[in-house]
């Protein structure tokens, strides 16, 4: 198993923050799997593969390039430069989904780098490490003949670019609060565990193992020092199992999927069925289908956009009509379906 050496002080200054150069990397392993886990992502893939097919099949290099630097067991480095979860000053004032200041870190709400100033990094990667990250991912054959050339990263960085502009910005501004609401969650876990609870069910692979190791992943790679530098979690709502990567020695970062509830809402606009939001409105129709999995207020704040107010009271409405319960976790009090409220939304999705 691969795991890195953290001590105390590193791991108290670690951070959640969000990446959309990660967000988008993450789409661009779905696109190449072109298999969906959940109805959110499978449609996602609908609208989007068809394009991404016909960019790769103009461009037989970048394609190659794809295929080589998305290995079974290791990624080319160069494809996932590492979070710093700081804007440059320029970046402070955006948004328009391009830059923006609504990152989250391990104490609240702060500013995430841009998607510009994170690719660009891919632009600037050494042509030569980036031959060399190739033939790591590649496991030991040979780097295609096609693929010795000075350009990789300008194509890997296009190729990003592209993926970021026609399928992950539409939907940014939902899936940030869907991954806002996921470091809630991942907070309130540390509050009431500690570190090791919420390392435990960060991603397949990562756990705490005592002794200030943290097990990164189940692969046999020599552990790390990584203690005095930076560390990152990083959520994503695209793919399910994440990745490591770092920039030794300063700052290592781990990349992880959403919860399962919260992953399925960032993909889209929800559907409503048109006899469930007549029955009870549109936007409380929509609270109630989110809580298939038991949700807090603030998560529902966070994925849904609506305001607290309304948020508690379309929850205080679903109570009362017994469609919703209620539970204390810890500091936080978790929402979910009912019975009843479970055959309702049966019962609407089952409509022709």
């Amino acid at each position: 198993m691969g795991w890195w050496q953290v001590n105390a002080d590193t791991l108290a200054g670690s951070r959640f923050v969000l990446s959309p150069l990660a967000e988008t990397f993450g789409s661009l392993k779905l696109l190449h799997a072109a298999r969906g886990s959940h109805p959110g992502e499978r449609a996602w893939l609908d609208a989007h593969l068809p394009a991404y097919r016909r960019l790769l099949a103009d461009d037989p290099v970048t394609a190659l390039l794809v295929r080589s630097g998305l290995g079974p067991e290791w990624i080319a480095d160069f494809l996932t430069p590492t979070p710093r979860g700081t804007p440059t000053p320029q970046d402070t004032g955006g948004t328009s989904g391009t830059g923006g200041t609504s990152g989250t870190g391990g104490t609240g709400d702060g500013p995430h780098e841009s998607f510009a100033v994170e690719v660009a990094r891919v632009r600037d990667a050494s042509p030569l490490d980036a031959r060399a990250h190739l033939r790591l991912a590649l496991r030991g054959a040979p780097l295609p003949a096609a693929l010795d050339r000075d350009d990789l990263p300008r194509r890997a960085a296009d190729l990003l670019t592209h993926v970021w502009t026609e399928a992950v910005l539409p939907y940014w501004p939902r899936r940030r609060r869907v991954l806002e609401a996921d470091v809630v969650s991942r907070l309130a876990l540390l509050s009431q565990g500690g570190w090791a609870a919420a390392l435990d069910t960060l991603r397949p692979g990562t756990r705490w193992l005592g002794e200030n190791r943290l097990q990164v992943n189940a692969h046999e790679y020599p552990p790390r020092e990584i203690s005095g530098a930076e560390l990152f979690f990083v959520p994503i709502t695209a793919q399910r199992h994440g990745w490591v990567s770092w920039e030794e020695p300063h700052r290592y970062a781990v990349v992880y999927p959403c919860s399962g509830a919260l992953a399925g809402a960032g993909h889209g606009p929800r559907s409503v069925p048109g006899s469930l939001g007549a029955l009870i409105g549109p936007a409380r129709a929509g609270v109630l289908l989110l809580l298939g999995s038991p949700m807090s207020t603030s998560q529902l704040v966070a994925v849904t956009g609506q305001g607290l107010g309304s948020v508690g009271r379309h929850l205080r409405v679903l109570l009362d009509a017994g469609l919703v319960s209620r539970r204390r976790a810890g500091r936080s009090v978790l929402y979910h379906r009912s019975p009843a409220g479970e055959v309702l939304v049966r019962a609407v999705r089952a409509e022709p």
